[in-house]
């Protein structure tokens, strides 16, 4: 299976914020559908298990999509991709305060061209993912700069790697190099949560 065949795939890019008592938190993910219009308008969210938003969302049953932009900087992708909100506040290095919408829950004040608000029905397994089922219950729209696409993100935004030293592997997704000769075959990037076929040899 030649893996890079899903990369042409087309998907949006997010901030998928959520909100537990008085913790904040927002990974990225890429996968976000509207797949109904009436009698409900209904959108669908996967997300990994391991990421911390994961289990806030599946414990209150809400959460905002922020849809960035192609004018998105390297650091809101490393901010909100590449640690996880169960031991850093991802709004910490904010200058002022984040925008709310009426469910309480934090939507990006820039680099973003809308936001959406929605409420958790159901929620479905896919093993490593989960798939929330959801009631989009508000949104804006708050820019017309082009929506970044994952291609987008790959050609044009994530930085080029650097030539390593040591042997290893290095992760396509995010760039991460595991050190050693050989790569387990159950490992898991600590970064994305990607697996050993989306890892190349350097």
């Amino acid at each position: 299976m030649d893996n890079t065949a899903l990369y042409k795939i087309g998907y949006g890019l997010y901030i998928l914020t959520s909100r537990e008592g008085a913790k904040d938190n927002g990974c990225v993910i890429n996968t976000v559908l509207q797949v109904t219009s009436a009698p409900a308008l209904t959108g669908v969210i996967t997300v990994n298990k391991k990421n911390f938003s994961h289990d806030l969302i599946a414990r209150t049953g809400k959460f905002n999509l922020s849809v960035l932009t192609t004018e998105t900087p390297f650091s809101v992708f490393e901010n909100f991709g590449f640690k996880s909100g169960a031991s850093v506040d991802k709004f910490a290095e904010c200058q002022q305060d984040p925008p709310r919408s009426a469910n309480g829950l934090i939507y990006l004040p820039k680099y973003i061209n809308a936001w959406l608000s929605c409420e958790v029905k159901d929620i479905i397994d896919f093993g490593t993912h989960s798939m929330f089922r959801a009631d989009i219950v508000d949104g804006q729209t708050v820019g017309e700069a082009d929506s970044v696409t994952y291609a987008y993100y790959q050609k044009f935004i994530k930085p080029r790697p650097q030539p390593a030293a040591k042997k290893g592997y290095r992760c396509s997704i995010c760039n991460y190099v595991y050190e050693g000769e050989t790569l387990p075959a159950d490992f898991i990037c600590p970064i994305c949560k990607h697996g050993p076929s989306d890892f190349v040899k350097i």
